[in-house]
């Protein structure tokens, strides 16, 4: 991690000296300013690999923050709320970011969501899981069509009625995910474990808002919710 760049914009001096102590010591390079100003412009000017964008920072709130750093870039986001329950922690997931963690919060834990992150932007391989009983077809190697829509699976690219789809990384593994079981119903903790590399119980508000995301941009009717256990795509 001795290359990793994170930019971490946090208003609280406390919180923002000791969070950066933290992962430099784990081997991150910290930029760590006060504001979502700053903050937009050290993203501009150092191209972080990952960013941690608290919600309540003065100048551009963390929300905005992550929403103009997704109009430029897809480098992962990480939100940092007070409040578990609150809406902010949706409005960030909407706004364009991979994942939240709630203040306060254990420097080992913070470290371990970086890492996770980090991990499945690092690499776009497909998820292990078996097809399930409707596959689809098949154009050439690594390209299935689920009716108008092209999964190019060693290209890492989406396509529409053969217009490119752009999609983050997250959404990407997360499509991935059900293109390799079409017609089988995916539960959130699944999910969860598979897309967001999670060992351990997670909130589902995550899948929810990417699941909402990348039905808007792939189909509001491709991504099926059955009701009490998770989504399908369907063929």
């Amino acid at each position: 991690m001795a290359d990793t760049h994170v930019l971490f914009v946090e208003d609280d001096d406390v919180i923002r000296e000791a969070t950066q102590l933290a992962l430099e010591r784990d081997g991150f390079e910290v930029t760590a300013v006060p504001d979502g100003l700053l903050g937009l412009e050290k993203f501009r000017a150092r191209k972080p690999d990952i960013a941690l964008l608290d919600v309540m920072v003065p100048g551009l709130d963390g929300v905005s923050l992550c929403r103009r750093i997704r109009d430029e870039s897809t480098v992962p986001v990480i939100m940092l709320s007070a409040r578990a329950d609150s809406i902010d922690v949706v409005l960030g997931l909407e706004a364009g970011a991979d994942d939240y963690v709630t203040k306060p919060f254990d420097g080992a834990v913070l470290v371990a969501r970086i890492r996770a992150v980090l991990r499945r932007f690092g690499h776009a391989s497909g998820p292990n899981g078996a097809a399930g009983a409707d596959t689809p077809e098949e154009l050439e190697c690594g390209v299935l069509r689920f009716g108008d829509l092209e999964v190019d699976t060693d290209g890492m690219e989406v396509r529409k009625g053969g217009v490119p789809v752009a999609l983050t990384p997250t959404e990407m593994r997360l499509l991935l995910e059900f293109s390799a079981a079409p017609g089988t119903v995916l539960s959130r903790d699944r999910l969860l474990e598979r897309v967001w590399d999670y060992g351990w119980g997670g909130d589902t508000r995550v899948v929810d808002v990417h699941v909402q995301r990348l039905r808007g941009k792939i189909g509001q009717d491709r991504i099926e919710t059955v009701r009490g256990f998770g989504y399908k795509l369907r063929g």
